[in-house]
């Protein structure tokens, strides 16, 4: 298999924990494999954008092994809070991990799946992915990349050729597989099965792990591991917040140890800035609406700090846990200027604006899309009027990050609100036309270009 000799490094760090996280698997075989996107951009940075399509297929949809990293498919094992409800009867039950790459910044990433099959923790689930899942991934990790949020990619989606049966779009469905590169697939709730079990041994060797191969610490610490964790999913829940977006499932089994957003299942993109917006049908209490989205990334931290007790205690562990208040502060603040396209000011100042921008989001109910467009590089548009006089007189002497030469700029916002979602699938569903999902992606990728 072809692989780019200066961008591909294989490794295998996955088998240095044994059987302590993980399950050997097989792929589903699938009666067809029709390439339907491959993002050569995220491939190049690990040496994989030089396979063509037949050896891409073989590599993505029939899984056979590349060279050097993990000799066969693991299925990770793990527990987590769903909801606020334990549930040790979980782990990955459409998925697994098949190959590990150092990326161009030497970075480990790992290649995963979606809709490979079952595995031993699919209980009564078929282990598929449907097509539409797949093409609202691809638009999730295009849009959160682009606004700076710290995502998995989608690498790969691959039409499978089955019929799916499910409650919650028309059924039969089309099929799919699924590979995501991310930087590491270990969940919280990978600590709260050890802590589960009372398994000591394995929590010190996934503590080693996680410092070691994901922040490059040769450290067997539990408090340096949760700080970086801390100061993670802080910046992270700032910037779903920034961009406005709702992952909608944020369970403890779907918030990745390196702060980086996976897993994407009903999310959506909030309108306006309202806090109780929510992306699941299913969240009728509003647990991850989202406003309430740095709450529960919290909660999540909190507990792997729980868990962190069986080797560590629970001073500093409970020390380390209350700077995420502080540091998520300091995170939306950042974030929130990057939207604006300003350079930060002094602490206060920057504080100040954005409580003011805040307030003016929650009175007007502005489309979000449409303000960040307009006030990208801190000057407001004339035809904002008296309600935004505050945020006006707060912009004064903030200097644009980046002109507003980008030929994005003469045209109209880029948005990802659900019903272009569905406009997008429509075609597809109804005459296999990818114009629209091609054309979008094109579009984000300009509008990451501009605000970068």
């Amino acid at each position: 298999m072809p692989t780019d000799p200066q961008a591909y490094h294989p490794a295998a760090a996955l088998l240095d924990l044994g059987t302590t996280l993980s399950d050997p698997v097989e792929a589903a075989r699938f009666p067809a494999t029709r390439l339907r996107f491959r993002n050569d951009r995220a491939a190049a940075g690990v040496g994989l954008a030089t396979l063509d399509d037949g050896e891409w297929i073989d590599a993505f949809g029939r899984f056979v092994p590349l060279p050097g990293t993990l000799p066969q498919p693991l299925a990770l094992r793990y527990h987590g809070h769903q909801f606020r409800q334990y549930n040790p009867d979980i782990g990955d039950g459409r998925g697994f991990t098949f190959a590990q790459l150092h990326d161009r910044d030497g970075r480990l990433m790992d290649l995963g799946t979606k809709g490979s099959g079952t595995t031993p923790y699919s209980r009564f689930g078929d282990g598929r992915l449907t097509l539409k899942g797949g093409v609202r991934e691809i638009l999730a990790t295009e849009m959160l990349e682009a606004l700076n949020v710290p995502t998995s990619r989608t690498l790969s989606l691959i039409e499978t050729g089955e019929e799916l049966v499910r409650g919650d779009e028309p059924s039969p469905t089309r099929s799919a597989v699924l590979v995501r590169l991310s930087h590491g697939h270990i969940r919280i709730g990978s600590f709260q099965r050890l802590a589960y079990h009372q398994d000591e041994a394995g929590m010190r060797a996934l503590v080693r792990y996680v410092l070691a191969n994901l922040y490059g610490e040769e450290l067997d610490d539990p408090i340096r591991l949760l700080d970086h964790v801390v100061g993670r999913t802080a910046t992270l829940a700032a910037r779903y917040m920034a961009a406005g977006f709702v992952h909608g499932v944020l369970n403890s089994d779907n918030i990745n140890v390196t702060g980086e957003s996976f897993d994407y299942g009903p999310w959506r993109f909030a309108p306006t800035w309202d806090a109780a917006f929510t992306a699941a049908y299913f969240d009728h209490a509003g647990l991850y609406a989202f406003g309430r989205q740095p709450e529960a990334i919290h909660w999540d931290v909190m507990q792997l700090a729980s868990s962190l007790r069986v080797i560590a205690e629970s001073d500093p562990l409970i020390a380390t846990l209350e700077t995420f208040a502080p540091r998520y502060q300091e995170a939306i603040t950042a974030a929130l200027l990057w939207r604006l396209g300003v350079v930060p000011h002094t602490p206060d100042a920057d504080r100040a604006l954005v409580q003011t921008m805040e307030r003016a989001l929650r009175t007007t109910q502005v489309p979000l899309d449409r303000f960040f467009f307009d006030v990208f590089g801190g000057v407001l548009p004339a035809d904002y009027g008296e309600d935004w006089q505050a945020l006006r007189a707060a912009l004064a002497g903030y200097a644009s990050r980046t002109s507003r030469g980008h030929r994005y700029w003469r045209g109209e916002p880029c948005g990802l609100l659900i019903d272009e979602v569905e406009a997008i699938w429509a075609p597809i569903a109804a005459a296999d036309d990818w114009t629209a999902l091609n054309d979008k992606v094109a579009a984000i990728r300009e509008m990451g270009e501009a605000l970068a």
